[in-house]
C-alpha cells in the first residue's frame, strides 16, 4: 500500500526539519509539504535547499504553496513593501545574506534562480487516495478545482468550524495547535514549531503521528 506522509509549517527551522526527516522519510512513498518553509524562523534558505535536494533524491515529493511563500513573491514583485516584512520576512531575507533595506527588486535577483523557481511553481493543493492537502482550508461545497487562493492560504474559522465532507480527510497547516487537530473531515498538523512547539508529520493510511522539537523564535498565544 502506497503510504503518504505530510509535514506541517516550517518557518525555517532547519534543524527540526532534519531531525523529523531521519524518522519519517523512509517510511513513505510520497512526501507532501504543506507550506509556510519560510519566515521567522533562522534559516529558511537552508530548508528550501534541503527541500529541493529531496525532490531530486525522490520521486515523489509534492511542495504546496503557503500564504508566506506568497507573501515572499508579492514582496519581490514590488507589490507589498510592509507586511512581508513584519510577519517574519526580515529573518527570511538576513538567511539569504540580504538587507531588509535593499529594494525588493535588486533583492529577487540576488535570490537564487532555483529556490525563485520553487517559489512560483507551488501549487494551492494536491490530492491522493488518501486525503487533500492544502495549507490553510477549503471552500466547502466548491470543486477542488475551483478553490480560491484566498481559501487555500489564509482560511481559518470558516473552514475549520465547518463539518462538510469533502469525501476523503482534508490535512491542512496555517492554524496552530499545541497539538494536532483530529476531527473527522478534516486534520491540523502545524503544531507551531518556530514557537517552541513542535514540528509534526502525519503518516497515512496508519494515522500516525510524528513530533519533533521546534525553535523558540517568536511568543505566540496557542489556540487550545
Amino acid at each position: 500500500m502506497n503510504r503518504s506522509c505530510i509535514i506541517g509549517d516550517i518557518h525555517g527551522c532547519f534543524n527540526a526539519l532534519v531531525t523529523l526527516l531521519a524518522q519519517v522519510e523512509n517510511r513513505a512513498d510520497t512526501i507532501v509539504f504543506l507550506g509556510d518553509y519560510v519566515d521567522r524562523g533562522p534559516d529558511s534558505k537552508k530548508v528550501v535547499d534541503l527541500i529541493l535536494q529531496l525532490k531530486k533524491d525522490r520521486p515523489h515529493v509534492i511542495t504546496l504553496l503557503g500564504n508566506h511563500e506568497y507573501m515572499l513573491l508579492k514582496y519581490l514583485a514590488g507589490l507589498d513593501n510592509s507586511v512581508f516584512l513584519q510577519v517574519g520576512g526580515i529573518q527570511t531575507l538576513t538567511s539569504y545574506g540580504l538587507p531588509m533595506d535593499m529594494p525588493p527588486t535588486d533583492i529577487r535577483s540576488h535570490i537564487p534562480q532555483k529556490h525563485l523557481s520553487f517559489y512560483y511553481d507551488l501549487p494551492l493543493l494536491w490530492e491522493d487516495r488518501h486525503g487533500i492537502y492544502v495549507h490553510a482550508g477549503l471552500q466547502p461545497g466548491v470543486h477542488l478545482s475551483r478553490q480560491t487562493r484566498g481559501w487555500c492560504l489564509w482560511v481559518r474559522d470558516e473552514f475549520i468550524r465547518s463539518s462538510y465532507d469533502f469525501g476523503k480527510p482534508v490535512i491542512f497547516g496555517h492554524t496552530v495547535y499545541k497539538k494536532p487537530l483530529i476531527q473527522k473531515n478534516k486534520i491540523g498538523i502545524d503544531t507551531g514549531a518556530v514557537y517552541g512547539q513542535t514540528l509534526t508529520a502525519l503518516l497515512l493510511p496508519e494515522m500516525e503521528f510524528v513530533s519533533v522539537p521546534g525553535e523558540q523564535e517568536h511568543p505566540y498565544p496557542l489556540p487550545l
